[in-house]
């Protein structure tokens, strides 16, 4: 009997392994960390082969913790990095390249001259995205134009390119290549309203269609593939569940109705909001974007605010300055002082996301004074991260009309008690972590899970879901507008620092 699904979260900084029961409880969990490889400033790179050996790891790892056998478990769903690029030879499964990650910023001149024409909105209409060194299209066109023989290889038909979900599901599969809605529409070259890729834009891009993968469902009507038998399962199950890692936390946070949302903290921080089956154009600097797309019911639309660097700051403070030594030091030392010395952090490493969209920003301390010290330094880091959260918000509010009631919260920063309240405070609304925090995997099972009948529908989804903590707004109204607009302030002093 199938007591267990089985859920792949690879991710930026590493790739874990989780077994979900029927409760949406966690059986078991194995991680592994890989490495960043940083060729340049502003150039950050992964292994592909790395993330496929520590894969296979995590998930043979998984099933040794909990003495699972393979007949026990239903389905494997996948939850991945988005955005992040690769291309590798359809007949070897060797990568032409490193994988190009989500926030590298090597395509900011290519970006500037496709907005030549029509701007950086020029497919937005199309996409619901801005032209952007953030999505794959451009990462696509720059490993075209720079890796040797690549672009031959693509028009023969034998260079293919993915999104992690892709990689992973060829290499589990032995060869399918496959993506679902959420995460072609990160590439920029996806019609929101058709789920295919767009002809227009890729002639725009110069990149052969012959390259991409077949778009599918979020939660296939029939699997994607099977699992090899030599494979790291062991035996063939369904591969039926691909999200990417935003939306798979919207799934797995059961933000099924319009209106809902939920913000993940973790290298970079996602807002998303369930607009339904409707798409929503933003006109405040968000990204429009599917949410999910179970079997064959409609496409389901979200709008996302997109931050790239929350507790990549933090890590930044661990391996960079060595002002801590774990990830887990930074609420104590914030907590040496009441706040932040009056001290602002912009962390514009790689330009800022949602919503300014300017690549030509970069980091900014503001307000620094001697008074400051190495307390008022890690809660300014901490904060940083609020900050962006509510100007996401705010943009939320305007292009949807929606006062959020709550914000359902989750990703590796929600156990930092001084960052959630403060961002209660900031927001002026609850903010609730769930029971189970683990949401991306669990939203990647769930995908997987309703695909084979392991859950019946999203209303058992929804009872799954209990809130474990909660944290109330407790700041004067005063006090956070103060906050808010010395903030702006800052943002202001971090834009124009790169010149066009």
């Amino acid at each position: 009997m199938s007591l267990y699904i089985a859920a792949i979260d690879q991710g930026t900084t590493s790739t874990r392994c989780m077994l979900f029961d029927r409760r949406g409880e966690v059986a078991a969990a194995h991680q592994r960390e890989h490495q960043q490889i940083f060729p340049r400033p502003g150039w950050v790179e992964h292994d592909p082969v790395e993330i496929w050996q520590r894969t296979q790891e995590v998930v043979v790892g998984a099933l040794r913790e909990a003495e699972v056998a393979p007949s026990e478990i239903a389905a494997v769903g996948i939850a991945n990095q988005r955005e992040t690029t690769l291309v590798w030879n359809r007949h070897t499964g060797r990568p032409y390249h490193n994988a190009i990650v989500w926030q590298d910023t090597r395509t900011d001149a290519l970006c500037a001259a496709l907005s030549e024409h029509g701007g950086q909105d020029r497919f937005r209409a199309k996409t619901g995205l801005p032209l952007t060194t953030y999505f794959s299209g451009p990462k696509i066109r720059w490993l075209l134009d720079e890796v040797d023989g690549l672009r031959a290889a693509a028009e023969r038909g034998d260079a293919l390119f993915g999104t992690v979900d892709s990689w992973l599901v060829w290499q589990l599969t032995g060869g399918v290549h496959v993506t679902d809605v959420t995460n072609a529409s990160r590439t920029l070259l996806m019609d929101l309203q058709r789920l295919d890729w767009d002809d227009g834009i890729l002639s725009a891009l110069d990149i052969p269609r012959c390259m991409l993968p077949e778009i599918a469902a979020s939660s296939a009507s029939a699997p994607y593939g099977h699992t090899l038998e030599d494979g790291p399962f062991g035996t063939a199950l369904p591969v039926c569940g691909i999200l990417g890692d935003q939306q798979a936390a919207t799934v797995g946070q059961a933000c099924f109705d319009p209106g809902e949302a939920k913000n993940t903290y973790g290298t970079g921080c996602f807002m998303l909001l369930n607009t339904g089956e409707h798409i929503v154009h933003s006109q405040h600097g968000l990204l429009t974007t599917p949410c999910y797309k179970l079997g064959d019911g409609p496409a389901v639309y979200a709008l996302e605010g997109s931050i790239a660097i929350t507790g990549a700051l933090v890590q930044w403070l661990r391996d960079n300055l060595g002002l801590i030594e774990s990830a887990s030091e930074i609420e104590p030392l914030a907590r040496t002082e009441t706040d932040s010395g009056g001290m602002y952090f912009v962390p514009a490493f790689s330009g800022l996301y949602a919503p300014h969209w300017r690549d030509d920003a970069r980091g900014v301390i503001a307000g620094l004074t001697s008074y400051v010290n190495k307390g008022h330094f890690a809660r300014a880091a901490l904060e940083a991260t609020a900050f962006q959260t509510r100007e996401v918000l705010d943009a939320m509010r305007a292009d949807s009309g929606v006062d959020l009631q709550r914000l359902k919260v989750d990703g590796g920063m929600v156990v930092n008690e001084l960052l959630m309240q403060f961002q209660a405070d900031l927001l002026d609304v609850p903010v609730i972590r769930p029971r189970v925090a683990e949401t991306t995997a669990l939203g990647a099972a769930y995908a997987a899970g309703l695909a084979v009948g392991f859950w019946s529908d999203v209303d058992e989804l929804r009872s799954n879901w209990s809130a474990h903590h909660s944290w109330n707004p407790s700041m004067d109204a005063c006090v956070r507008e103060a906050h808010i607009a010395q903030w702006k302030k800052a943002v202001e002093r971090s834009l124009g620092w790169i010149d066009g």
